[in-house]
């Protein structure tokens, strides 16, 4: 008996395809003109982003590449051709006729291309898993806006799965788990990539996600209340975002005489630019500038072997 064809397309937020100040600007643009991210009226922010925010913020944001910039490139693309090997290889080792993209958002493997790849492969079916594990508007919706689109462009529309979130899969939050041994007095600080606060009035699930993730895990490990703390990180302009924010929470901890502290970013499938330079790097220095004496990040799932397995089962529960 024929085993039916079906295609995964693995989707993340993207990166630059350089570190130069034209493929950042190339990048920034096309991450910033997606309304689902800056939900402006096109008249008024094309202008402000052209010629405000774009000269400005590239030479600071293609620094910041350049200190996390690899021999395999950026690391975000790195690490995600490494999920995207693995849970093929589970595949094919398990001789399931399953075919394995990686689309991004923005910049190069994009999204299209890799709903190319899968047509031209005769799947009859996709999966569509962004790797975002809480959703929100800003960054699952336009994985799908991305996968509609290019779906526009093939008379052959087969039929699809969309995995909306997993942000309290148990598999995930186990893997989570595994990767947290605090020390003696170490605190456990979850830090989320941050939304305007208002998306979530207007109806986002995000920060109800973020919550409950983190929730689960502090419930996983046994902590009280006073042993983790939540924040967001990496706001944009100047309207309020969620809160509290990453950096004022850290460098507010010392006051309060939380001297040893431990980051975890649930949000990030993978490490990149806002894990790396931002918090590993960053943020330690302004927790350590107000008096901390002791700072660890603690990385991504990437390409773990718990983090795989959770995958596999996320398309697999479709596959079913």
């Amino acid at each position: 008996m024929s085993q039916q064809k079906i295609g995964v397309l693995l989707a993340n937020l993207g990166t630059p395809d350089e570190p130069t100040t034209p493929a950042v600007k190339r990048y920034l643009k096309q991450f910033l003109s997606d309304p689902r991210v800056i939900d402006l009226p096109k008249w008024k922010w094309q202008f402000i982003l052209n010629f405000m925010v774009l000269p400005k913020r590239a030479p600071r944001v293609v620094e910041a590449y350049k200190s996390i910039w690899t021999e395999a490139g950026s690391p975000l693309l790195s690490i995600s051709r490494q999920q995207q090997k693995a849970v093929q290889s589970y595949f094919n080792a398990k001789n399931q006729n399953v075919i394995v993209e990686l689309g991004m958002s923005y910049g190069n493997p994009s999204i299209e291309s890799a709903v190319e790849r899968l047509i031209k492969h005769d799947v009859e079916k996709i999966i569509v898993l962004p790797l975002y594990p809480q959703y929100s508007s800003t960054t699952t919706a336009s994985v799908f806006d991305a996968f509609a689109r290019a779906l526009t462009q093939h008379k052959k529309v087969v039929p699809f799965e969309f995995i909306h979130n997993y942000h309290n899969e148990p598999l995930y939050i186990k893997a989570l788990a595994n990767t947290i041994q605090l020390e003696q007095d170490e605190l456990l600080l979850f830090s989320f990539h941050g939304i305007p606060a208002r998306y979530e009035t207007e109806g986002d699930f995000y920060a109800e996600h973020c919550r409950k993730t983190a929730h689960l895990v502090a419930e996983q490990l046994d902590l009280t209340e006073k042993q983790w703390h939540i924040s967001f990180q990496s706001r944009f302009g100047k309207e309020e975002w969620l809160k509290p924010y990453t950096d004022e929470t850290l460098m507010g901890f010392p006051s309060k005489n939380i001297k040893k502290v431990a980051v975890i970013c649930p949000g990030f499938s993978a490490d990149c630019l806002e894990t790396i330079e931002e918090i590993a790097e960053e943020n330690r220095e302004n927790f350590e500038h107000a008096g901390g004496e002791s700072y660890r990040y603690i990385p991504a799932l990437n390409a773990n072997s718990d983090h795989i397995r959770l995958l596999v089962k996320l398309i697999e529960d479709k596959l079913a």
